[in-house]
């Protein structure tokens, strides 16, 4: 994916915290960075690896089977969706390596197609002019 418009670089986010609302935030950062043209990475590590895993959503802290009934009822996009469209829209996903070995899992424990990397990939393959942000 080229970069998005008026030269703005790629996004790479950091998704560590568990919480329902900040990963939920993170793809709609990511599929909205993607929808316009921009390269966007998602790494997950920490609390936030388990999105990743089967019904990821539901295995998030804060409520999470509430927010996604309320933001399905008020016709936001819910957690499934933003993940399926950070998937269409071709957004690079990365599990962290060091953080799957903390939480006791393995890649074959992933429900979504992740790259198993670290932080050295994150860094080195991130555009120098591109942004990091850390949620």
């Amino acid at each position: 994916m080229a970069d998005g418009p008026a030269g703005i670089g790629a996004l790479s986010i950091v998704v560590f915290d568990g919480r329902f609302d900040r990963v939920h935030y993170a793809l709609v950062l990511a599929s909205a960075a993607a929808a316009t043209n921009r390269r966007a990475t998602l790494f997950f590590t920490g609390p936030a690896l388990r999105a990743l895993l089967p019904e990821g959503w539901r295995r998030l802290d804060g409520g999470a089977e509430a927010q996604e009934a309320e933001f399905a009822a008020r016709r936001v996009a819910t957690f499934a969706e933003l993940l399926e469209a950070c998937q269409a829209l071709g957004v690079r996903f990365i599990a962290c390596e060091m953080g799957l070995r903390a939480l006791g899992l393995a890649a074959a424990d992933l429900a979504v197609p992740a790259e198993i990397a670290g932080v050295v990939t994150l860094l080195a393959e991130s555009p120098r002019d591109g942004q990091l942000l850390f949620i």
